[in-house]
């Protein structure tokens, strides 16, 4: 998502409209937050929009998706190591399927600056294939 407003040249209506350029008009200010607001609504599901609703402020809105997926407190940091040491194919489903749900696993880790090498991902995946493989 962060993504999408640097392409859309909104990125800093994400840190809130006091730390817009003071050069800027007011109706660029305002498009520019409209920007940020619509590109964050085209991004979600539902679920998270209805996470969302209540948020006045793009900013805020902004900060409220920070607290909920990239907090790194140690609760949610185990939880992460939990799901990927535990972490098994089952035979019966379809493989690339299972490598997604593993990297994303991994993906969600990097996130919150937990790093691993290369071979410690390797040995996981590999203990985590089905005997037969």
């Amino acid at each position: 998502m962060e993504a999408v407003s640097i392409q859309q040249k909104c990125a800093h209506a994400l840190k809130g409209e006091g730390a817009l350029p003071i050069t800027m008009s007011k109706a660029e200010k305002t498009e520019m937050v409209d920007k940020a607001r619509s590109a964050i609504f085209l991004c979600l599901g539902n679920k998270v929009l209805r996470d969302l609703a209540k948020e006045p402020t793009v900013g805020s809105m902004w900060s409220k998706l920070e607290s909920l997926y990239m907090t790194t407190s140690l609760a949610h940091r185990q939880f992460l190591k939990q799901q990927l040491y535990s972490f098994k194919m089952v035979e019966s489903k379809v493989i690339m399927k299972q490598l997604m749900v593993f990297n994303k696993i991994l993906d969600d880790l990097e996130n919150i600056e937990v790093h691993l090498e290369d071979e410690d991902k390797a040995i996981l995946l590999m203990c985590a294939l089905p005997r037969s493989f």
